[in-house]
């Protein structure tokens, strides 16, 4: 269970002092570990005892997914947590599965080949919107009827992807009403022409 440092001091019945004081010299209970976000949150994952670890052993494929080459260094950072969430777990992790494209597309064939695939029981993601950025609940639940899940580590959490999938999203309007070319140069300046209205 992953939770804010201060949430985790309230769980524990301990000060924010002693919970801070931990996370700074590095010796706290067994089973925790605490890590600092680039915000400077500090976050606690809480190793479950034996009798809240679900489906304990169970085999997993990890998901990770950005909406353009200039983070693709976030996917490494995506998949090192999505394999401590699952250590933690107990569960195996067959194959960690990278990949770079607009949440609100189709064209995602890495995607695509893990929900095809019927020897995909359990698939891990950090964000619902890692899978979509709309209607992941849809996915999970055809996985849910074919007995496969779909395990969502943050579920109350969202990526910052947004603006480059709403990009996306003026472009194919862009498109179908002035063509392929025009389209590209119209969504490029939408970001710029926002910022510009919302100053003045």
């Amino acid at each position: 269970m992953r939770m804010k440092l201060s949430v985790f001091a309230k769980k524990r019945g301990i000060s924010y002092q002693t919970a801070w004081r931990w996370f700074k010299t590095g010796k706290f209970p067994s089973g925790i570990t605490m890590e600092q976000m680039p915000t400077g949150t500090i976050i606690v994952t809480e190793a479950p005892s034996s009798s809240e670890v679900p489906f304990p052993g169970m085999a997993v494929y990890l998901y990770a997914r950005v909406s353009t080459p200039d983070r693709k260094s976030d996917l490494d950072a995506q998949l090192g947590r999505l394999a401590a969430y699952a250590a933690v777990h107990g569960w195996a992790v067959v194959e960690s599965v990278a990949e770079i494209g607009s949440g609100l597309s189709g064209n995602r064939p890495k995607l695509m080949k893990l929900l095809s695939n019927p020897e995909v029981k359990a698939i891990l993601i950090e964000r619902r919107d890692s899978l979509l950025r709309f209607g992941s609940e849809y996915v999970e639940a055809v996985m849910g009827i074919q007995g496969r899940k779909l395990i969502v580590m943050n579920p109350s959490e969202a990526s910052g992807d947004m603006a480059q999938d709403m990009v996306d999203v003026f472009r194919s309007f862009c498109a179908q009403r002035y063509g392929c070319r025009p389209a590209k140069n119209r969504a490029r300046k939408a970001p710029v022409d926002l910022s510009r209205k919302s100053g003045s």
